[in-house]
């Protein structure tokens, strides 16, 4: 008898540490950055530029969620595979270029918030350059040039370079000459010019303190003869990872940040994170309103 009361005594408890056991974690926020500015992306060769921390916006938003937040520095889209098999919930990076790779992987990309640089400004530009001493004015002058255009989903120095180009009666050929880099197609003009063939590339606006910084090129060595009309920057996106009620959460947060001085600076960020214009939001923007 006294035996089967201790199997009965041991059986409750085991029962009763079997319902106090503690819930199975939440797994974290996975978040993939792919700004270029991004210190893990970047070099520290221009003082005070293009070494956003996102670690500490990382933490920011795991405060704002009560969820762990985990941020993963990659490239592109792609690159994120070979960190971990989780699919990122929130992407921040290029507009263009997380649109055409985050769609390309199935992610249903959703814009939340733009950041602002340290200009104020949620947009950048293309630069059409050539070397110092080329005889090209203006972009108007580049009639007979190789140019050297960016990949097509970076719309800076792809899709609105062509569109000053032919603005000007620039032919474009359908078969466009393509570098995957600013730095390839800085290099590719410097070199290309020397050996006396009439070229131009396209580089984004943010790489043209990073070139010459950088050591890539010398200063001066590349003179802007053409600016392309501003396009979208560094956008924070929502994937199809992400639970309505977290992205809510999330944009709030982010919406907060330009009210913290502290984080702003961390992120060379003038106003923090503003909302994108409803046209930019496409089909989400237009639920909203």
């Amino acid at each position: 008898m006294l035996r089967l009361l201790c199997v009965l005594a041991l059986a409750a408890c085991c029962l009763l540490s079997i319902d106090r056991a503690p819930a199975a974690a939440e797994e974290p926020v996975v978040v993939l950055v792919t700004d270029p500015l991004a210190a893990p992306l970047s070099c520290p060769c221009v003082p005070g530029y293009a070494q956003r921390d996102y670690d500490q916006l990382g933490k920011h938003l795991a405060k704002a969620v009560g969820q762990d937040v985990k941020v993963y520095y990659a490239e592109s889209v792609e690159g994120l595979k070979k960190q971990t098999k989780a699919k990122p919930a929130f992407i921040f990076g290029k507009d263009s270029v997380i649109r055409h790779e985050a769609s390309a992987a199935g992610l249903a990309p959703a814009p939340l918030a733009s950041l602002t640089g340290k200009d104020g400004k949620t947009t950048l530009t293309g630069l059409i350059v050539v070397v110092d001493k080329d005889p090209a004015l203006i972009a108007a002058d580049l009639t007979d040039y190789t140019i050297y255009f960016g990949p097509a989903q970076a719309d800076e120095k792809h899709v609105a370079a062509v569109k000053l180009l032919e603005g000007l009666k620039v032919a474009v050929p359908a078969q466009k000459e393509t570098c995957l880099s600013c730095t390839a197609a800085a290099t590719t003009v410097v070199d290309k010019a020397r050996q006396g063939q009439k070229v131009a590339g396209v580089i984004s606006s943010y790489a043209q303190l990073l070139l010459e910084g950088c050591g890539t090129i010398k200063k001066g060595e590349l003179r802007v003869v053409g600016e392309t009309e501003p396009v979208p920057f560094v956008v924070a996106f929502a994937t199809d990872a992400a639970p309505a009620e977290l992205r809510d959460k999330v944009q709030k947060a982010l919406l907060a940040v330009g009210g913290n001085p502290d984080l702003c600076k961390i992120l060379e960020s003038k106003a923090g994170f503003v909302a994108v214009p409803a046209a930019m939001a496409g089909d989400e923007g237009k639920k909203k309103d």
